[in-house]
């Protein structure tokens, strides 16, 4: 008999856990991935905010965190990015850019966050995930449900079949009200556009203010049926 592969047992661990964490809390989440992965994990960040930063350091103060560097940032988030580095000095944040650059990019398929959004997120955002996911086996998220309609179902573990390995959200079941807590409570980094009025933020030629009481997704892509960097489906 075959011996499973790698790729066959981090699958088996990601539905066992998907069932035995379904009502973990974001502590348990991330005390059960530590444990699981050792060295072997990830936490995914946007510089938005450095919450799901603050709750990883707690179990690997040391832990690594994924930023795309798009090369289209605000310098909000740059400095958001660069002030995490300052405030949790034993995290390693690891900066993933695109083979190309910004320039280069533009050189040859001109604006292609105007004329085709979707092969600029591929280029800037997804494959440069997929490279770097290829040293982990699993990566945390800070995929909440109420973020958009298309996230409502977010597991707090699941098998990532995209990338080949366990994803991890630890905070999918936090309301508004509890992150917003914790960022009051903790005193947690934020990036200074979400109280300028934005509140998921992107690159900056893609990301708008959203509408009064309109979902706060909606700012992204504004305009187009563009609802997805591709990054979660």
């Amino acid at each position: 008999m075959t011996a499973p592969t790698r790729v066959e047992e981090l699958k088996v661990i990601a539905e066992a856990a998907s069932v035995e964490l379904a009502d973990a809390s974001a502590e348990e989440a991330l005390a059960w991935t530590a444990r699981t992965f050792g060295e072997s994990w990830i936490v995914a960040s946007n510089m938005q905010d450095a919450v799901l930063i603050d709750l990883a350091t707690k179990v690997k103060p040391d832990v690594d965190v994924l930023f795309l560097e798009t090369g289209y940032h605000f310098a909000e988030t740059i400095g958001t990015r660069d002030a995490v580095d300052l405030v949790y000095p034993e995290v390693h944040i690891v900066n993933a850019a695109a083979e190309q650059s910004v320039a280069d990019q533009e050189a040859e398929f001109g604006l292609l966050n105007k004329t085709d959004p979707t092969r600029c997120c591929q280029l800037r955002k997804v494959i440069p995930l997929q490279r770097t996911l290829k040293n982990y086996d699993a990566w945390v998220t800070g995929v909440r449900r109420v973020d958009a309609p298309t996230r409502a179902n977010t597991p707090i573990v699941q098998w990532d079949e995209r990338n080949g390995l366990v994803k991890v959200n630890p905070i999918a079941p936090w309301s508004d009200e509890l992150f917003n807590t914790y960022i009051a409570e903790h005193g947690i980094l934020e990036n200074p556009l979400v109280q300028a009025g934005y509140p998921s933020i992107g690159c900056a030629p893609c990301t708008a203010k959203p509408l009064p009481g309109a979902d706060a997704r909606s700012g992204r892509w504004a305009g187009l049926a563009k609802t997805e960097c591709g990054l979660h489906g």
